[in-house]
């Protein structure tokens, strides 16, 4: 029987002073969102409540400025006890509208890191705050952005170590290929889309033997089933 106990779910982490997990919500066919990108919502009422609770044990909880865009989340665990993570929005090219809700509704202090070279979305803005509860950051960006490193060690040097990455799926694949997650939870919704957006992209292997098995642990969510994947213990 599978087991449906969110405390146990959350085991591994309560106490550890210091870790990174992946999150991703997607289809039976792997997509995170259709072509257009809407994702709202694929996943139920039980595993949303399940991200609440995540959000409610990290300092800081990060996303892709394709996430903002496209889905205006508020990244709070309103639906549950707990203090609101730190918010971290990943902007390289500084495209991010500042009328977004995590720049605009003060329920949490945000990060805005933006690459050095990106245009300020708001005139005049540099490091600096750009209202009492939003701190705009300049990082060096590469082709691919930022270096998923250097995200973590900023926010390490501010006291947060216990990091959630949210979304999109290029961002989670990211820090996954960069072998800097200690989780990954991939929740998988009965529900079929046939096209869309992809949740993990990596490198290209050759064969099955190249590919990462972690051991997992799996939990049922109303009609979701959710695949805790413990990424430091990979099996052979």
């Amino acid at each position: 029987m599978i087991p449906t106990d969110l405390d146990e779910v959350f085991a591994p982490l309560e106490g550890a002073k210091r870790f990174v997990v992946g999150q991703l919500g997607q289809s039976l066919d792997g997509r995170i969102a259709t072509a257009s990108g809407h994702s709202h919502y694929i996943n139920g009422p039980e595993d949303i409540e399940r991200l609440h609770r995540l959000r409610a044990l990290v300092h800081a909880v990060v996303v892709g400025a394709g996430t903002v865009a496209a889905d205006n989340p508020r990244l709070t665990v309103r639906m549950v006890e707990g203090p609101n993570p730190v918010r971290v929005a990943l902007d390289p090219r500084g495209r991010l509208d500042p009328g977004r809700a995590i720049f605009t509704d003060d329920a949490a202090p945000t990060l805005w890191i933006q690459g050095v070279d990106a245009a300020p979305c708001v005139p005049g803005a540099t490091t600096t705050i750009l209202h009492d509860n939003v701190e705009i950051v300049r990082m060096p960006t590469g082709e691919a952005g930022f270096n998923p490193r250097d995200i973590l060690a900023e926010l390490n040097a501010r006291g947060l170590s216990r990091v959630l990455i949210e979304g999109g799926g290029v961002t989670v694949s990211r820090f996954l290929e960069a072998g800097l997650l200690d989780r990954l939870h991939v929740s998988v919704a009965s529900l079929l889309i046939g096209s869309g957006r992809p949740g993990v992209t990596l490198p290209e292997v050759q064969s099955l033997d190249e590919a990462r098995r972690p051991r997992v642990r799996h939990f049922r969510l109303g009609s979701d089933l959710l695949f805790d994947l413990d990424l430091r213990s990979e099996e052979a």
